[in-house]
Formats: C-alpha cells, sequence, structure tokens
C-alpha cells in the first residue's frame, strides 16, 4: 500500500479499478463489522462491557453503512462528508479496540487482527481524503 506508482490508464481500467476498490472497502468493512460485532458478544456482561460493547459496535457497523451512503451522495461535497464521517468512525471503532485491548476486558487472538485491520482501513480512509481534497 505503501509503494505507489503512477501509471496511465485507459478509461475502462480505471472504471474497474474504482469499482474493484469500492467493493474491496465495503467487503473489507462488512467483515470488520462481523468480527467487532463477535467481539463484542464475548465481552463481560457487566457496565463496562455492555457500554463498550455497544460504542464499539456503533463505530463498526457505521463505517460500512456510511460507505454504501456516500456511493449515493447527491454531490462532490456531501460525497467527501460522508467519507469523512467513515475515517471518523473508523478511528473510534479503533480506540474502543485498544480499550478493550489495554483494559485486558477480553484476551483474543482476534483483538489483534481486527486492531490491525481497523488501521488498515484509517489509512485507506486517509489516502482516499487526501486524493479527493487534492482535486
Amino acid at each position: 500500500m505503501s509503494n505507489y506508482r503512477i501509471i496511465e490508464l485507459s478509461n475502462c481500467e480505471l472504471v474497474r479499478k474504482i469499482e474493484n476498490y469500492k467493493t474491496n472497502l465495503l467487503e473489507r468493512t462488512k467483515k470488520f463489522a462481523v468480527l467487532a460485532i463477535n467481539v463484542a458478544s464475548d465481552l463481560p456482561k457487566n457496565p463496562a462491557g455492555f457500554t463498550i460493547a455497544d460504542q464499539f459496535v456503533r463505530a463498526s457497523t457505521s463505517i460500512g453503512a456510511n460507505l454504501i451512503e456516500a456511493q449515493e451522495a447527491v454531490s462532490e461535497k456531501d460525497f467527501l462528508y460522508k467519507i469523512s464521517y467513515c475515517l471518523k468512525e473508523a478511528k473510534e471503532a479503533r480506540y474502543w479496540l485498544q480499550i478493550i485491548e489495554e483494559s485486558s476486558l477480553l484476551r483474543s487472538e482476534n483483538l489483534s487482527s481486527l486492531l490491525r485491520e481497523s488501521e488498515e482501513i484509517v489509512k485507506i480512509l486517509v489516502i482516499t481524503l487526501k486524493k479527493l481534497r487534492s482535486k
């Protein structure tokens, strides 16, 4: 992901790349949300567990939902806003994962991989926003 090169693409190739990018990101955010729900279900059934599970699931599931909304944006400004909101939610989900991990509320190998995936999603959205804003 860090090694980008500028290449000439025909319009058809460019459309195909954009479609693959959108499908890939939508699939990744959906898988992330499903895994987040599974992690939240394993949290302790106490006030801390309930609160964190609720916040974590809301943020995690919101990323993909807002990506879908972004596809239906009525303007470039609306699209930029929705992608920015996806980034905000991705960062919040990452925060709750860090809290779960650091507080030892749950010990699971899934946490590390989910945390890595949340960081990747954040990076993708940051790059996307930078490209959109540079236009």
